[in-house]
C-alpha cells in the first residue's frame, strides 16, 4: 500500500497553485483575469488632454497680456512637460519628469498651469498604485522648498506653488496608506485560503488512509485470526499446547483489529469526504485470486458467478467493485466461519451490480453503527455514483448488493 504524504509545509504559494488559483500580488491583482481599474489608454489620454487644456491655459494668458513669438512656443512647450509625462508607461520617471517640469516652469517662468497642478496627484496616485509609494510622497517636495524659499511679495505665485505641493503630498500620503492596508489584507486572505486548502487535502487524506488501512490490512489481520481459529478447530490430535498457541494468535489478531477500528475511528473523526485514488490498485481481474484466498482461508465454497456480457469499466468501478466484494468476504468469515459465499457479477451495458451471499445464520442483532466495514462498503459505492445494500438474505445467511456504473460521471 502507497501512501502519499501530505507536506504541511507546502507554501501557499505552491498549495495555490496545486489546485488551480491564481496567487494574488501587493495591489490586490490576480495573474489571472486581472481587474482592471482603468482603460490600459487612459493614463494616456489624461495627458493629452491635460496637456491640451495646458496649451490653451497658457496662449489664452499669454494673449491677454500681450506676448507673442517664441516665448508663447516654450511655454506651451513647458505646459506639456508638466502634463504629458502621464503617458508614459514607466510610472516612477513619467511622476520625476512631470514633477522636474513643473518646478522648472515655477522656478524660472513663475507659472504652473491648473491642468500641470491636476497632473501632479494623478502622477502621484499612479506611482504609489504602481508600487512606489516613498516616490508618490517625495513629488510634493520639491513644491514645498519653492513654497518656503518664495519671496512675500509674490503672493499668488506662493499660493500655486502651496497647491501644486500639498495636493501630491496628500494624495501620496493616501495612496501609501491604502496600498499598505491592501497588501495586508491580500496576504491575510493567501494564508487563509492555503490553511484552508491544506487542512481539505489534509482531511481527504485521512479518510483515504483509513479507508486503505481498513480495506487491506484489516482484511490480512481478520484472515490471521480466522485461520487460526479453524487450524485449532479443525486439526486432528492437536496437542493442548499447541491450541493455546493458536488461540492466543487468533486472540492477537482480534486485539489488532479492535485497535485499528479505534486508529481509524480517529482518522474519520473529521474527514467525511475522499478523494478516488489515482494510482494502479486492484480490479475486477484480481478477483480469482481474492476468492481462491478466502476458499484456502474457511475452506468452505466459494463461488464466482457471472452473468450477461462483461462490458468494460472505468478503474475506479473496478477498484470500488474489488473492495466491496473483499470487505464483504472479511465480513462472512468474521460473523459466520465456515459458511458457502457466493459472489455474482451481474453486467449491463450501464451498470455492474454485486451480490455477495453467505448461507450462515444471518445477523444476530441490527449492525453497529460505528462499524468501518459496511460505512466503507458505501462510501465506496457512492464515491463512483452507486449505491449499496445490505440485510438479511432470505430465511439463511447475509446479502451485500451493490449496483455501480460503468463509468463515473467524470469518464462519460
Amino acid at each position: 500500500m502507497s501512501l502519499a504524504p501530505v507536506t504541511p509545509s507546502a507554501t501557499a504559494a505552491e498549495t495555490m497553485s496545486y489546485v488551480g488559483i491564481a496567487p494574488i500580488d501587493a495591489a490586490g491583482w490576480t495573474h489571472r483575469g486581472q481587474r482592471i481599474a482603468l482603460a490600459p489608454y487612459a493614463p494616456a489620454v489624461a495627458g493629452g488632454l491635460l496637456g491640451l487644456a495646458a496649451i490653451v491655459e497658457t496662449v489664452s494668458r499669454l494673449l491677454d497680456t500681450g506676448q507673442t513669438g517664441p516665448y508663447i512656443v516654450l511655454l506651451c512647450l513647458l505646459g506639456l512637460a508638466t502634463t504629458a509625462p502621464l503617458g508614459a508607461p514607466q510610472r516612477t520617471v513619467a511622476a520625476l519628469a512631470l514633477t522636474a517640469a513643473s518646478v522648472l516652469s515655477l522656478a524660472a517662468f513663475h507659472t504652473l498651469t491648473a491642468a500641470g497642478i491636476a497632473a501632479a496627484p494623478i502622477a502621484a496616485y499612479r506611482s504609489g498604485r504602481g508600487g512606489r509609494p516613498p516616490v508618490a510622497v517625495l513629488l510634493g517636495a520639491p513644491y514645498l522648498v519653492l513654497a518656503l524659499t518664495d519671496p512675500p511679495d509674490r503672493y499668488a505665485r506662493t499660493v500655486a506653488i502651496a497647491l501644486a505641493s500639498v495636493v501630491p503630498l496628500a494624495a501620496g500620503v493616501g495612496v501609501v496608506r491604502r496600498v499598505r492596508r491592501e497588501d495586508a489584507e491580500s496576504r491575510a486572505a493567501q494564508h487563509a485560503m492555503a490553511d484552508t486548502l491544506l487542512e481539505h487535502t489534509a482531511r481527504r487524506e485521512r479518510a483515504r488512509i483509513a479507508r486503505e488501512l481498513h480495506d487491506v490490512v484489516a482484511h490480512h489481520i481478520s484472515m490471521i485470526a480466522v485461520q487460526a481459529e479453524n487450524a485449532r478447530l479443525t486439526t486432528p490430535g492437536m496437542p493442548s499446547a499447541g491450541a493455546q498457541r493458536l488461540s492466543a494468535i487468533g486472540d492477537t489478531a482480534r486485539a489488532a483489529l479492535t485497535e485499528m477500528r479505534r486508529l481509524l475511528g480517529v482518522l474519520r473523526e473529521d474527514a467525511s469526504t475522499e478523494v478516488a485514488d489515482r494510482r494502479p490498485q486492484p480490479g475486477l481481474r484480481q478477483l480469482a485470486e481474492l476468492l481462491d484466498e478466502a476458499r484456502d482461508a474457511t475452506r468452505a465454497g466459494t463461488r464466482l458467478i457471472l452473468r450477461g456480457a462483461p462490458v468494460a469499466l472505468d478503474p475506479g468501478v473496478e477498484l470500488a467493485a474489488y473492495r466491496i466484494v473483499q470487505e464483504a468476504l472479511t465480513n462472512s468469515r468474521r460473523h459466520a466461519p465456515g459458511a458457502a459465499v457466493d459472489v455474482e457479477l451481474h453486467y449491463t451495458r450501464d451498470t455492474l451490480r454485486l451480490l455477495i451471499r453467505d448461507n450462515g445464520p444471518g445477523p444476530s442483532g441490527p449492525a453497529a453503527a460505528g462499524g468501518h466495514g459496511l460505512l466503507g462498503m458505501r462510501e465506496r459505492a457512492a464515491a463512483v455514483g452507486g449505491e449499496l445494500r445490505t440485510g438479511p438474505a432470505g430465511t439463511s445467511g447475509f446479502l451485500v448488493e451493490a449496483t455501480l456504473p460503468a463509468a463515473t460521471d467524470g469518464t462519460r
